[in-house]
């Protein structure tokens, strides 16, 4: 495993499988003291190919033990996208009286008799095993739409107020909810969608869930990820709706214009949420790459990597309630070294590529301030704040490798208001990707990089003008996978 792990390029802190080609996240669930990550998986090639289900399986969400291939392809089709939950009530009839287990919910992707149009139906496995070994469902598939084309990614969830399992499912343009008693019969609910938030592409991957807002009522947040249609700067993201969910329709609190972006980076799509985590907390995870250039990335052995697993809430700001993000706490199990600095200018030198850096700002009188990660002489990625424009942004048109398409080279922005002039920013650094979250998350960027060697130096900048450092950490990272 260690020397697998050594790569040129590979995650040494975020996840990614030992070989071969990985894409979504699907069927996160905990249960019996296990974080279990199930992910799309091509065993025989790194480019996307006939999809099965990859395993994992971890007691923090950031160590992680490989497993068997979970979900073979069958007469149905590839195994696509869905999510996991745990039976607690037996309401399958799938387990031992008294028992519950692990029911699996995912797209059969295969096509019509005697013809190449795709066939998408919902399926179902369970597992007595805590996930070791399968059994598909007889009766699958459980759900189908002959009218439908895209039609999958099932998010699945136990609804209480209505004693019902509830789907969400990406159905082209729109989500489709549908309830169910068993798992096994679905009944339509209704459908959101038609005009509202971004449809540069299809609807994919959703997510619907409860969370409280700081010092207020609960509100439901739906998360829907945008394919590539091409044409687009950003290629392949993920938006947010916030709104009331009554277990069967979903209402909207903003108008069908509003977009709300997860992330403003190029990198961070098909993410969902765990289900069944038993302490209250939302966690998310996301790919780590985007469909604009998935398949071309310059890794060969693997390709691909999840984002830092991700705690959310929802919080009130100037501008209305927000989803906030922030590494989990279980980060804490891999910081290492820790520098702290005051330096307001020249050079800091980085002890590894694997960092953690946490500086906040103080605005004097410059119009864009941040800091510049040097990879070499030539290679760089800039970190910084325009006064003017009110964004935070990511600058990887220097970051290294980006031979393999021209819409890698970019700069990423998003809008962000000071906090009485000082801005806080906790930058995760690993060898071939910075997650950046600003203002205690209220906005994150992720990004690919593949820089030729690593990272050497930190350095502040203050443009036409003077920016305090009120605080600089640095923190040395380990890898995961010693």
């Amino acid at each position: 495993m260690t020397q697998a792990y050594k790569e040129k390029y590979r995650s040494q802190f975020h996840f990614s499988p030992k070989e071969k080609w990985m894409n979504d996240p699907n069927g996160m669930v905990y249960f019996n003291e296990e974080y279990h990550l199930f992910y799309q998986y091509h065993p025989y090639g790194t480019t996307w190919g006939p999809m099965h289900w990859g395993h994992a399986v971890s007691k923090d969400m950031i160590h992680w033990e490989h497993l068997p291939i979970a979900l073979f392809p069958d007469e149905l089709g590839a195994i696509f996208s869905g999510s996991a939950v745990v039976d607690w009530n037996n309401t399958t009839g799938f387990f031992d009286q008294g028992q519950q287990g692990l029911v699996a919910i995912y797209t059969s992707a295969g096509t019509y008799p005697n013809s190449d149009r795709p066939l998408q139906q919902q399926s179902l496995a369970f597992s007595k095993d805590n996930g070791r070994t399968w059994i598909k469902y007889e009766g699958n598939p459980v759900l189908s739409d002959i009218d439908i084309i895209d039609y999958r990614d099932p998010k699945v969830f136990w609804h209480e107020e209505t004693n019902k399992w509830v789907m969400v499912l990406a159905t082209g343009q729109t989500i489709t909810i549908y309830t169910s008693l068993n798992l096994k019969e679905w009944e339509f609910a209704s459908e959101f969608g038609h005009a509202a938030g971004s449809h540069d592409g299809v609807w994919e991957c959703p997510d619907l869930f409860n969370l409280p807002v700081e010092g207020g009522e609960n509100k439901w947040v739906m998360i829907v990820s945008i394919g590539d249609n091409g044409k687009t700067k950003e290629g392949s993201r993920t938006q947010y709706f916030i709104g009331r969910f009554d277990g069967t329709t979903f209402v909207n609190d903003h108008d069908d214009s509003t977009i709300l972006w997860l992330d403003y980076g190029r990198d961070n799509y098909a993410g969902v949420s765990w289900s069944d985590i038993q302490d209250g907390r939302r966690i998310y995870l996301g790919w780590m790459s985007n469909w604009r250039y998935a398949n071309q990335v310059p890794t060969e052995a693997w390709r691909s990597a999840m984002t830092l697993p991700r705690e959310l809430s929802l919080v009130s700001t100037e501008d209305g309630i927000r989803l906030f993000q922030k590494p989990v706490a279980e980060i804490s199990t891999i910081r290492k070294e820790i520098k702290i600095s005051t330096e307001e200018a020249g050079n800091i030198p980085l002890s590894s590529s694997l960092m953690e850096i946490n500086i906040e700002f103080e605005k004097e009188s410059s119009n864009q301030f941040g800091f510049v990660i040097k990879h070499s002489e030539e290679e760089k990625t800039v970190i910084g704040y325009d006064v003017l424009e009110e964004k935070v942004f990511v600058d990887r048109t220097l970051s290294g490798d980006s031979s393999f398409s021209t819409s890698f080279p970019a700069i990423q922005e998003a809008p962000l208001k000071l906090d009485q002039q000082r801005l806080k920013l906790q930058v995760f650094l690993d060898t071939s990707s910075i997650e950046v979250f600003a203002k205690n998350g209220e906005v994150a960027i992720t990004n690919l990089l593949f820089p030729s060697e690593g990272s050497k130096e930190l350095l502040l900048f203050s443009n036409e003008g003077t920016t305090k450092v009120l605080n600089l950490t640095l923190t040395e990272l380990d890898s995961i996978w010693r």
